[in-house]
């Protein structure tokens, strides 16, 4: 069983910018391709990025390319979520999730198996 949790998010003026940190407690983070969802009330869960294994390949939702950064380090059993120009349609819960049973990344949640149980971000205009 992996456990998830998730940090760094708050309060930010439209655009300022976050970086959210997911850590991991097991010993095959490596192995695990990680995304990052968002959820905002009243809405589904929606992919925001992915990473592969080694951080050589990334994939990003359409309204993120640009301003959204992934990055992971596997030494430290973390993946990151860099976000710059925020805007306010950026407020949600954010989750990262550990897909586990494939090697091609997958942009629907039900791909994933593990997740945190997510940090706010909010983004005043």
């Amino acid at each position: 069983q992996e456990q998830l949790v998730e940090s760094g998010g708050g309060l930010v003026q439209a655009g300022g910018s976050l970086r959210l940190s997911c850590a991991a407690s097991g010993r095959t983070f490596s192995s695990y391709i990680m995304g990052w969802f968002r959820q905002a009330p009243g809405k589904e869960r929606e992919f925001v990025a992915a990473i592969t294994r080694s951080g050589g390949n990334t994939y990003y939702a359409d309204f993120v390319k640009g301003r959204f950064t992934i990055s992971r380090d596997n030494a430290k059993n973390t993946v990151y979520l860099q976000m710059n120009s925020l805007k306010p349609e950026d407020t949600a819960v954010y989750y990262c999730g550990a897909q586990t049973w494939t090697s091609y990344i997958r942009t629907g949640a039900s791909a994933y198996t593990y997740w945190g149980p997510g940090t706010q971000v909010t983004v005043s205009s």
